[in-house]
C-alpha cells in the first residue's frame, strides 16, 4: 500500500458531510480517535474498516478509502452485508463496479468531486490498464457502469439511486 501524503484526508472536510453521505445509504459512520487501530479494516494503518452496515474512519483516514468501503457495503448482496466483518470480497466485476461508484460518490461530496478522486487514486497507487483512474473510467469502465445500473445502483443516466443490492 502506498502512503501518499496529498491525497484528500477525512479531518480537511467537515465530518457532517461524510455522516450525511452515509445516512443516505443508512450506514453509520464511526470516526475512531487517532492513534488508535481502526476497527473492521482490512488493510490497517490510516484505512478506513467495515463492520455490518458501520463505516469506521479517522481524521487521516483518506476519502478515497472511506468511499470506497462504502461503495463495497452498497455493491454487496445483502447475504455478505448480514455478516460483514473487515473483509468486503467479492469478484472482479464487483471490484470495477466499486472503483467507479467510488467515483461518483466523490461529486456528492462538497469539496471532492471526481477530479480530486482520481488524482488521489492516482497517487495512492490504484491500478487501471489504461494507466490512471481518469482513463479508465472515461474510457474503460462501461462494464463497470453496467453492472452497476443492472443492480440499480445507478440509473441509466448515471446518477447514484442511493439504493444498496440486494
Amino acid at each position: 500500500m502506498r502512503q501518499a501524503h496529498d491525497v484528500l484526508r477525512a479531518g480537511q472536510l467537515p465530518r457532517q458531510v461524510i455522516d450525511e453521505l452515509l445516512a443516505k445509504y443508512s450506514l453509520r459512520s464511526c470516526e475512531q480517535p487517532l492513534g488508535e487501530p481502526i476497527r473492521g479494516s482490512y488493510w490497517g494503518d490510516c484505512e478506513a474498516g467495515l463492520i455490518l452496515d458501520q463505516v469506521y474512519w479517522r481524521a487521516d483516514t483518506p476519502i478515497h478509502s472511506i468511499l470506497h468501503e462504502t461503495a463495497h457495503v452498497v455493491c454487496m448482496d445483502g447475504q455478505r452485508r448480514r455478516t460483514l466483518f473487515r473483509d468486503a470480497g467479492g469478484d472482479f466485476a464487483e471490484e470495477n463496479a466499486v472503483c467507479y461508484l467510488q467515483i461518483l460518490l466523490a461529486d456528492e461530496l462538497h469539496g471532492v468531486g471526481r477530479d480530486r478522486m482520481w488524482r488521489d487514486m492516482d497517487a495512492w497507487g490504484y491500478t487501471f490498464r489504461l494507466g490512471s483512474a481518469r482513463a479508465w473510467f472515461e474510457h474503460d469502465a462501461d462494464d463497470a457502469r453496467a453492472w452497476l445500473v443492472h443492480h440499480g445502483l445507478i440509473d441509466a443516466a448515471g446518477a447514484v439511486t442511493w439504493r444498496l443490492r440486494e
